[in-house]
């Protein structure tokens, strides 16, 4: 007789071992072999649940996200679900920066989907409608995944708080020295003493202040001529 395992193989683990693996060897390291060597089981009980390697990082995109969409859906307001949201998928693509480079790659990978509905359905209940909505959405998501990205590949280049501050004062000083207009001069003086999450957010603050502002506009029309106010 032969002896079944007691913890039966599932997507949920095998994402989870996925994840691990990117973490630690990166995408070059995930392989369906590299998952069953992990979970020490056989390729046929992986390919019983994803396709290859491909579905794998999908998968464990996915999971990586939907944690992050679950931490959102307890905000009521729906502007700081947005923020909320949108902070968690910078702090998920700075620590697995995998994220960020797979989430460019398919627009209808569940993941990405995740986030145009998680985005456009706080969207719709701050008042943003028709051709505006997927306009708005369109600008905020790729500002949210695009900043991310970019942020988690400047980390990379410096993991600890004094390389990070070497790298800032360089690429400050680089960029003085590239363009001596005074606006770019001032900007760069900046770049050494921000936050790069809390300028993340005012950029999100920014979209969203440009995507509600219109409706605000129009209700303030309605308003005014209901009550014989001349704009």
């Amino acid at each position: 007789m032969t002896t079944r395992r007691s913890d039966a193989l599932s997507r949920e683990r095998i994402v989870e071992a996925t994840i691990q693996i990117l973490d630690t060897a990166g995408e070059d390291g995930l392989t369906v072999r590299a998952v069953t060597a992990h979970l020490a089981t056989g390729r046929g009980a992986i390919y019983h649940h994803v396709a290859g390697k491909d579905d794998l990082l999908a998968a464990a995109a996915d999971g990586v996200i939907g944690r992050v969409m679950a931490a959102a859906a307890d905000d009521e307001d729906p502007k700081q679900a947005i923020r909320t949201l949108a902070l968690g998928i910078f702090d998920a693509i700075d620590a697995h920066p995998w994220v960020g480079a797979q989430l460019s790659r398919e627009p209808l990978q569940p993941a990405v989907l995740r986030i145009w509905t998680g985005v456009g359905v706080r969207l719709v209940r701050l008042g943003v409608r028709g051709a505006a909505l997927p306009d708005a959405g369109s600008a905020l998501v790729n500002y949210i995944l695009g900043a991310a990205a970019q942020h988690a590949a400047g980390a990379r280049r410096a993991p600890d708080a004094t390389s990070r501050q070497a790298y800032l004062d360089r690429l400050a000083a680089q960029w003085a020295e590239l363009d001596t207009d005074p606006l770019v001069r001032e900007a760069a003086s900046l770049i050494s003493e921000h936050d790069d999450r809390e300028q993340f957010l005012a950029g999100v603050d920014i979209f969203l202040a440009g995507s509600v502002a219109p409706h605000d506009r129009q209700v303030s029309d309605k308003t005014g001529s209901q009550t014989g106010v001349i704009g």
